[in-house]
Formats: C-alpha cells, sequence, structure tokens
C-alpha cells in the first residue's frame, strides 16, 4: 500500500525508537514519525524555493499537543486544541535549538519544522522523539542541513541514571536534562537539577553523548535508504571583494577603538557612528539606486564581520575582553531588598549593565495556575513571570504577550529557582515570583535568579539555600579556545556558546547550553563547569552581605495561613451541602479556606482574629459529643415523646419526654419549645452514633 515506505530503528536505554518515512505527509520535503512504544510524534519539514529578502534565516519550528494523542477532549469552551501553552512553546525551542546552528551560513529561505504529537502514554518523553523527528526529516530532505543531530533525555533515581524516562520516573529523580548533539559532541543542554554535583553533571553528559552514537547510526541508515537525495545548491551571498578591501582598511581601526569602550550605550554609539562615517564615504557617492542598495547591504556585513573578529582577536590574541575584564573575573555587583513597600518580597540584582527587580506575592490556594495538559489536570503552586521590555536595551518595541524568548528564560529561572523552595505542606503559600529586567547587557535569566532570591528572602520564605546563577561563554578558533565568565550580550552574540549555570554552594539546580558552532567536547563542559561554579561563589558571597537568611516573618500585607488537620470522613460536614456550611464560614469571617480530601484545611487571612474565629467555628462543627459532658443545646424540633436538641452545629440528640424535667410532663410543650436554649447532659451515644440528652439531669448538676 505504501511502496516508498522505510522504517529504521536505534535502541537508547534498552528502549526502542522506531523511525519511519514514506508513510504520512509525504508532500513535504522532508517528513518522519518517530515511536517509542505507545507514543508517536509526527514531525515535517518544508523549505520554500524562494529566497527571502530578510536579513536573518527565517526558521520557526512549532510543537502541536493534541488532545487527541491520550484519548482526551480539550476543556474550555470552544473544546478545541487552542494557542501553544508554555510547556508546547518550551517543546518547540528545544526542537529548534539544535538544529539552527547547523543551516548553512547566509541560508535565507523561509524553512518550517512543524511537530505534532499524535499519540502519548506518559511512557517515554515527547521531547526527545520530536527532536530526533526534526533531524531526521532534515536530513532525509534536500534541504541544506549538516546533521543529523539527536536528543537524550536523562534522569537519576537512587544513584543510577535512566534514559529516556517516564513521567512517574522523573518524579523520584534528583535530574532532569536533555541534551542535544552531533556525532563529533554536545550542541545543546536544558535541565533541572537537585543540587548535583558538577562531576555528576559531567557524568550525565558523558553518558548522553554516548547513548545518541545508535541514533546517529539510523538517521543516517534512513538517508540511504530514502536515495541520499542531493541538497539544494545554495550559493551564499558574496560581498564585492573591491568595495570590501576599501571600507575594511576605513573601519579597521574605528571598530577596534570602539569595542575598547566598556560602557554598551556609548561603545554601540561610537560603533553606529563608525558605520554612518563609512555610509557617506562609499555608500551614498554611488549612483546607481541598485548598485547603491547592494553595497549598503554590503557595509552592514562588513561591519558585523569587523566586530566578530576584532572582538574574538582581543579576546585569543591580547587576553582582553570588550570591557577589559580577564576571562574569569564577574562584573561589579550590587543587591538591593525591600524596595517596594506593598509588595510581599522585592530584590534587586545589578551586575554590570543588566539589572533586574524581582518581587514575590505569596498567595493561597484559590492562586494556584491550572493547566489542561496532555498529562492530565496539573496544579502549579510556583510560578515564575520574565518580562524583557525594549526599554531595557534602549530600543522601542511592541508591548502586550510573552515571546518565546521571555517563556523559554522565565522556565529557566524557575527551574533554578523550584528546588530550594520549601514544602508546601511546611509553607502553604502558592508563590508567584515576578522578574522585570530593566537593564540588559547579558545574562538577564541568570540575573532573574538572583534577584528572585533576595525576594524570596526578603518575602520571608524559608529556603533550603541560596541560588545564584551564571552565564559562561565560549572563543574557539582552531586549538585555541577561551571559556569566559559573566558574558556581556556582544560576547554572546560574537561567541560561540551561550552556558548558564545555577546552583546554591552545595551543587546546581539548573542549566542550560546553546552553541553557534558544530559541537564542543566533555573536555570544554568540563572546564566551563568548574568556572562556572567559580563564578556562582563569587555572586553568592556579594549577595549574602545583603541578605543572607529569610526574614523573621512575612510581610503585614501577605495572607496569614493557619493549617489545621481534621479526620477525613469530616471533610463533608465541614463543607455541607452544596457548600452551604464552609461559604457560611467565609461569609462570617472573610477568610479563604481551602480543603484537601485528606483532612488538611488550610484558613487565610490577613485578620488573625477573624482566622481564629474561623478555627473556632470548624473546630465546634467537627467536635463530637462527650458522654457525661453538659451542652447549652437548642431546640430544633418537638415529638410526642420527646425533643430533639442540636448541642453542636450539624449534631443533634434526643431528650426522651421522661428526662426533660423530675416532674411528671404530659406534653413536650409544656416545658419547651422549637428556638428555646436549654442545658442539657449527654447520658449515652449507641453504636448507631444516636445520642441520648437529659435536661433533668443538667439541672441537678447545676
Amino acid at each position: 500500500m505504501f511502496p516508498n515506505k522505510q522504517t529504521v530503528t536505534a535502541v537508547v536505554g534498552g528502549k526502542t525508537i522506531t523511525i519511519e518515512t514514506g508513510r504520512l505527509a509525504k508532500q513535504a520535503d522532508g517528513a518522519v514519525l518517530v515511536t517509542a512504544g505507545n507514543n508517536m510524534v509526527l514531525v515535517t519539514a518544508v523549505s520554500s524555493r524562494r529566497e527571502s529578502t530578510l536579513d536573518f534565516f527565517p526558521l520557526t519550528v512549532e510543537y502541536q499537543e493534541k488532545f487527541y494523542a491520550t484519548g482526551k477532549i480539550p476543556g474550555g469552551y470552544f473544546k478545541r486544541e487552542g494557542r501553544p501553552t508554555n510547556q508546547a512553546t518550551l517543546t518547540a525551542r528545544l526542537i529548534d535549538r539544535p538544529i539552527r546552528p547547523l543551516f548553512p551560513e547566509g541560508y535565507r529561505f523561509e524553512t518550517q519544522v512543524v511537530a505534532t504529537t499524535l499519540s502519548y502514554d506518559g511512557t517515554f518523553p515527547l521531547e526527545t522523539l520530536a527532536s530526533i523527528g526534526a533531524s531526521a526529516a532534515l536530513h532525509i530532505s534536500d534541504i541544506p542541513f549538516n546533521g543529523p543531530t539527536a536528543a537524550v533525555q536523562i534522569a537519576r533515581s537512587g544513584g543510577q541514571f535512566i534514559l529516556n524516562p517516564s513521567a512517574q520516573q522523573l518524579e523520584s529523580s534528583d535530574m532532569d536534562v536533555i541534551v542535544a548533539g552531533t556525532p563529533n559532541g554536545i550542541l545543546m543542554v536544558e535541565g533541572e537539577t537537585k543540587f548535583v554535583t558538577e562531576a555528576d553533571a559531567l557524568e550525565a553528559l558523558k553518558m548522553a553523548v554516548e547513548s545518541m552514537k545508535p541514533v546517529f547510526a539510523a538517521i543516517e541508515e534512513l538517508r540511504k535508504l530514502t536515495g541520499s537525495k542531493e541538497k539544494r545548491a545554495f550559493t551564499p551571498y558574496k560581498i564585492d571583494e573591491a568595495f570590501e578591501k576599501e571600507v575594511r582598511a576605513f573601519l579597521q581601526p574605528k571598530i577596534h577603538a570602539a569595542l575598547r569602550i566598556r560602557e554598551k550605550q556609548a561603545r554601540y554609539g561610537a560603533g553606529d557612528a563608525a558605520k554612518k562615517e563609512a555610509d557617506e564615504k562609499f555608500v551614498k557617492t554611488i549612483t546607481d539606486k541598485d548598485t547603491a542598495a547592494l553595497r549598503k547591504k554590503d557595509l552592514g556585513l562588513i561591519v558585523e564581520n569587523l566586530k566578530y573578529e576584532v572582538a574574538r582577536s582581543m579576546i585569543l590574541d591580547d587576553k582582553v575582553r570588550i570591557d577589559g575584564r580577564d576571562m574569569k573575573t564577574v562584573r561589579p555587583i550590587t543587591c538591593q531588598t525591600a524596595l517596594l513597600p506593598r509588595a510581599h518580597g522585592s530584590g534587586l540584582f545589578q551586575r554590570g549593565e543588566t539589572q533586574v527587580l524581582g518581587t514575590v506575592t505569596l498567595g493561597t490556594g484559590d492562586d494556584e495556575q491550572m493547566i489542561d495538559s496532555l498529562g492530565g489536570l496539573l496544579k502549579r503552586k510556583f510560578l515564575l513571570h520574565y518580562n524583557f521590555p525594549p526599554y531595557s536595551v534602549g530600543e522601542t518595541g511592541r508591548m502586550g504577550g510573552q515571546s518565546r524568548r521571555e517563556i523559554g528564560h522565565g522556565n529557566l529561572a524557575e527551574r533554578a529557582l523550584k528546588p530550594i523552595l520549601p514544602d508546601f505542606e511546611k509553607f502553604p503559600y502558592t508563590i508567584r515570583v515576578v522578574s522585570e529586567v530593566l537593564e540588559s547587557n547579558g545574562s538577564s535569566s541568570m540575573g532573574t535568579v538572583c534577584s528572585g532570591v533576595l525576594a524570596l528572602l526578603d518575602a520571608g520564605v524559608p529556603v533550603r539555600g541560596n541560588v545564584a546563577g551564571i552565564a559562561m561563554g565560549l572563543i574557539k578558533e582552531g586549538d585555541r579556545v577561551a571559556v569566559l565568565s559573566d558574558i556581556l550580550g556582544d560576547e554572546d552574540h560574537l561567541g560561540d556558546m551561550d552556558f548558564k549555570v545555577a546552583g546554591t554552594r552545595e551543587g546546581i539546580t539548573s542549566l542550560q547550553m546553546d552553541l553557534k558552532i558544530d559541537s564542543v567536547s566533555l573536555q570544554v563542559m568540563e572546564t566551563a563547569l568548574a568556572q562556572a561554579k567559580e563564578g556562582r561563589l563569587h555572586i553568592l558571597n556579594e549577595m549574602e552581605k545583603v541578605i543572607s537568611k529569610p526574614r523573621g516573618e512575612i510581610s503585614q500585607y501577605a495572607p496569614r495561613i493557619e493549617t489545621i488537620k481534621i479526620k477525613p470522613e469530616k471533610v463533608r460536614e465541614v463543607i455541607g451541602s452544596g457548600g452551604k456550611v464552609i461559604k457560611g464560614i467565609i461569609e462570617q469571617t472573610g477568610v479563604k479556606i481551602d480543603i484537601e480530601d485528606d483532612g488538611t484545611i488550610n484558613i487565610a487571612s490577613a485578620d488573625p482574629l477573624m482566622t481564629k474565629k474561623a478555627i473556632e467555628i470548624i473546630n465546634q462543627i467537627i467536635a463530637e459529643a462527650e458522654v457525661g459532658r453538659v451542652y447549652k443545646g437548642r431546640v430544633v424540633k418537638l415529638m410526642d415523646f420527646g425533643a430533639f436538641v442540636e448541642i453542636m452545629p450539624g449534631t443533634q440528640g434526643l431528650v426522651h419526654i421522661s428526662e426533660l424535667s423530675n416532674e411528671r410532663v404530659r406534653q413536650v410543650s409544656d416545658v419547651v419549645n422549637e428556638g428555646d436554649e436549654i442545658d442539657v447532659k449527654v447520658l449515652d451515644i449507641d453504636r448507631a452514633g444516636r445520642i441520648k440528652l437529659s435536661h433533668k439531669a443538667a439541672m441537678m448538676n447545676q
């Protein structure tokens, strides 16, 4: 039925991954179905035949979560998949980052990779399948791509590494790291760990490198089976040689001088001025409009090339960075807390020309985020939101909505902070951290980690340790290598690596690495990890000069949460029919109440007196009658044989007519009426829970 169908397999960590092509989406330039057990992802790749006029490579990667993949109908009013979730966006970034550096320099044809989940049972990470699928689809197509790449997810439980773990295995793991690479080495790292040492992290990376080898072989085999399509002819744009020689001679000293200016805006200003001079001298004198347009394009490329060459030469040859630092020195750090009077916690972190304001808001269970995901309904008690406004880099731009970059940076910082947060049972708050990047010149995501810790300490959150983050860079020319600590924005742009590491004094909590070259060796990774630890400890020392421990109490504006525990079978009584009882408590006291099925009740209010009152009411509701005790009750119903009296909310007993008085009673109404308050004594509680009361016995006790 499908004569062109081809299938290959690779075994990674004892699990078989199948890559198939020729059956689905055959009109795409490349399409593969990647399967592991009941988990299936379809990945397609298409590249336009018409060159774009944009001055960058227009690559887009989309990851689509389909709820039919798990046999579910989406929640919400429209009952169809809507905008991508944050997790889907993060997965799209994980697919994008390893493949982007492997397209040829100057390729300007619009290219789109689309990964669609078709089946998922939680036993294999879809991110890994999608990343492998993107590489395979591109590799078997005629799209220029210097692949293949592969990806693997690594967890560790009980000291043992697990390759491509299930969702259940991740729950007990102290490591969740995704590694992508080429046959030559590592290309991308993304993950979180629970205070893992640098040595253990390196061991995981070594295992990743080895485990990806069967995948490379399988993708190469699939390409051969499909006929090894010849890649499209592509001729990169070439700068006019005579023009370049003349302009370079003019601009070289000016660009070199500009890159020696330490202050970012002044440096950019000097570079722009040099470019404007060259434009006036070499471009505006050209009378032919078409030629002038080409030379203007050439000028822009020449300036960028010169910046790239000069900056890298300064580091490798002169051992001096753009701002005058050596390879390991961290920029000057300034910290401040308690800036905002009404926020529950705030911290300002400045490192060089990167400035981040972190805030903390403490909420109740009502503030948890509910997410309808493929794995089921998720509740998030910790949220970190990262904002990067255009003014932070001295520019104008569109405001509103989160970009993929903001979502990715926020996720990295959230992963860094999550391991230090207290258990919810001990600190029953929903915690929201917001990062406002006010200035940026490199590594605002690591600035977010640092400002977030300052804000958490200021808010009085009992964290398990303090975290700091640092961004490492790399300049590599042949055998010459320089690893840079605390990189500037220009060093990120002109360098070969952006490697972010966050952690405490004890170990790493999150890490992320992206490359612009084919790969790096494990030796370079080891050097970068060691240098990152040195920088991280320095930053922690600077932060702890300002605040090192959580403040003794939370903000006066934060809700106070009291936790009580009741018997699970009493939960229904506190809630009441249709929520009537609990709504009544809330109306009386103005508190917020969260009740768990296990009997845990969290009561939140800014007024401690109202919290106390709510607890008293709940205790009355769940209180159980004691034999021999006297209660003041209210008559709720009269019968011929006696009166029913409510001694506690929801708890009634019977006063038999013979127990109403020491004298003979002809009619119950001769002694009591509905609504009367009387003292009663508990005589007995039978096995069915029926309570026998006595008014005359209570009177005798007085």
